[in-house]
């Protein structure tokens, strides 16, 4: 893939987090301060587009959109692999930004045959499919547990919890990692999404050399949806580890996947749903 540098400037960009003056309530009165200012998360719409067709439009926080864009495109399967993106742009717009991703000749047709189907139809709740058959898409391949032990699990939560520094800040955005086998974090991005934090973690992933997405495994900070499970496995990796619960098609697509998906991973604690590998397991 073409080694792109976006213009991450003040006047570019919005900023990821943003100064507010609220009005304090408590039981003891009205408590304004005018100086006592805090921080929120930004919330930008960002319009994908490839080869100039308008794909979706996401809310996302305005940093690392370089990965952000590859991660998207990667793990809803609209790229084969990171060398299908060939040119990115990012242009800021009145009302957000557009990331527009020139991609090959293949996968534009992907894309135009997807589209192609939403054609006189209205739209669902997820983006750019309008059909049962594009929303439980076969993945390329079942992917494998990697060797985890319920240590190396609460390790990787210890230190995801460190390595929130716009959480900390603003108290309203989520947190993707990718973790190596010993729990130790390797890679985090940070969203006000939950979906985007992954994807901009798929991106990141892809982009950077020397990390093998099958050597290690993904914590998250919400539970594990669908869409989570779906993403994870589609990047290649075999266990998604969440700090809460997972819903029941969660649980199905990851034991179709091969995927082990661990919930409530939390306390020094985990519960597996799908394909425990045997180091987390009790001892017996």
């Amino acid at each position: 893939m073409k080694r792109i540098a976006l213009d991450t400037s003040e006047q570019a960009l919005p900023a990821a987090v943003v100064e507010v003056h609220p009005l304090r309530l408590g039981t003891g009165g009205r408590q304004a301060d005018a100086d006592a200012g805090e921080w929120v998360a930004e919330e930008v719409p960002i319009a994908l587009e490839f080869n100039g067709l308008s794909h979706a439009v996401m809310l996302a926080t305005p940093l690392d959109l370089e990965d952000f864009a590859l991660g998207f495109a990667l793990s809803e399967g609209l790229l084969d692999s990171p060398a299908d993106l060939l040119d990115l742009e990012l242009q800021p717009q009145c009302q957000g930004l557009a990331l527009r991703l020139t991609v090959t000749a293949r996968c534009e047709m992907r894309l135009k045959e997807r589209r192609r189907s939403l054609a006189g139809r209205t739209g669902c709740g997820l983006c750019g499919t309008d059909s049962l058959d594009q929303v439980f898409r076969p993945l390329a391949q079942r992917v494998s547990p990697p060797a985890v032990s319920l240590e190396a699990l609460a390790r990787a939560m210890r230190e995801l919890a460190q390595a929130q520094p716009l959480q900390r800040r603003s108290g309203g955005v989520h947190a993707a990692a990718w973790c190596n086998t010993e729990g130790a974090l390797q890679l985090v991005r940070e969203d006000v999404g939950r979906h985007n934090a992954l994807d901009k973690l798929v991106g990141a992933l892809a982009r950077q050399l020397g990390h093998e997405p099958q050597a290690g495994f993904v914590a998250v900070t919400s539970r594990a949806s669908f869409e989570m499970v779906q993403k994870t496995a589609q990047a290649g990796i075999g266990l998604l580890a969440a700090v809460s619960a997972p819903t029941h098609l969660a649980i199905r697509q990851a034991q179709a996947a091969g995927l082990a998906l661990a919930g409530f991973v939390r306390e020094g604690r985990a519960t597996f749903y799908a394909g425990a590998p045997a180091q987390a397991q009790p001892a017996r």
